[in-house]
């Protein structure tokens, strides 16, 4: 598509996105997909390949040659050398959720332009939300504007977070989920990085922090952003990765919280 414009871009993503949202939902009714371990630690289900394919070929059809990077398809060299125009794909995030019969599970959709994230789409269909957003235009959940909460110290802000599927990983992260617990409100894990970074969005958590990969978190990352939510790294971003792409110790809040959630985080480390 020629001089395709962000509006018709996010609107293709939406209607691609809630189609994939039908297969998931279909799927789990008819409870006919086969599970296994990727790399012996991550779930994936046949489901997960199927919806990929399914959004590669829509995505195919309507933008001709634009490069895609998806977790069943992910080529390391995407992140270090970025196509101009890049989809970043993530069939469902939540695979044990869905799995398991738990209902945090999205299709998330996002778009960067050289290095920028300039379309975000993520379906949680069964929750029955759509959060939507582009580059300029504001973000939305099911058309509705949505903004962040305006809560401003660490003992009002409600944390979301999660935890990596390597267990030897998980230990290093105690001392920052305990400072969490200790200075803030308190803590969720939904099992969806995609959905708790609209979550902060739109105000039903007041911030978010966690490593994960691309595909996880960049349709939220421009969603929250267009929100109105303050998004970024608790380390430096290396200077060959765009900062819409690099997925590591990623913080996303409610503008007021930001430097304070900021500074806990790194004093726990020490």
């Amino acid at each position: 598509m020629a001089n395709v414009t962000l509006e018709q871009r996010l609107a293709l993503a939406v209607r691609i996105a809630e189609e994939a949202g039908q297969m998931i939902r279909d799927a789990r009714e008819q409870q006919t997909f086969s599970q296994r371990l990727k790399a012996g630690i991550e779930l994936v289900t046949d489901v997960d390949v199927a919806v990929d394919q399914l959004i590669s070929q829509r995505l195919e059809e309507h933008f001709p040659g634009e490069a895609r990077l998806s977790e069943e398809l992910s080529p390391e060299e995407a992140l270090h050398n970025p196509a101009e125009q890049l989809w970043v794909v993530d069939p469902i995030d939540g695979t044990v959720n869905f799995a398991q019969g738990l209902r945090h599970v999205a299709v998330s959709i996002g778009w960067i332009e050289q290095g920028v994230g300039k379309v975000g789409v993520v379906h949680a269909p069964f929750l029955n939300d759509t959060f939507s957003a582009a580059q300029g235009l504001g973000a939305f959940c099911n058309q509705q504007p949505i903004t962040p909460s305006d809560a401003d110290s660490l003992e009002s802000t409600l944390v979301g977070t999660g935890f990596p599927y390597a267990k030897a990983a998980r230990k290093q992260l105690l001392p920052r989920l305990e400072a969490a617990l200790t200075y803030c409100q308190d803590v969720r894990r939904n099992g969806s990085a995609a959905l708790d970074i609209c979550d902060v969005a739109c105000g039903r958590l007041d911030a978010y922090y966690e490593t994960v990969s691309p595909w996880d978190f960049v349709a939220g990352w421009v969603i929250a952003r267009e929100a109105g939510a303050r998004v970024g790294h608790l380390i430096d971003v290396p200077e060959d990765v765009p900062a819409d792409l690099f997925p590591e110790q990623l913080l996303v809040t409610t503008p007021k919280v930001y430097d304070a959630m900021a500074a806990m985080l790194k004093q726990a480390d020490r």
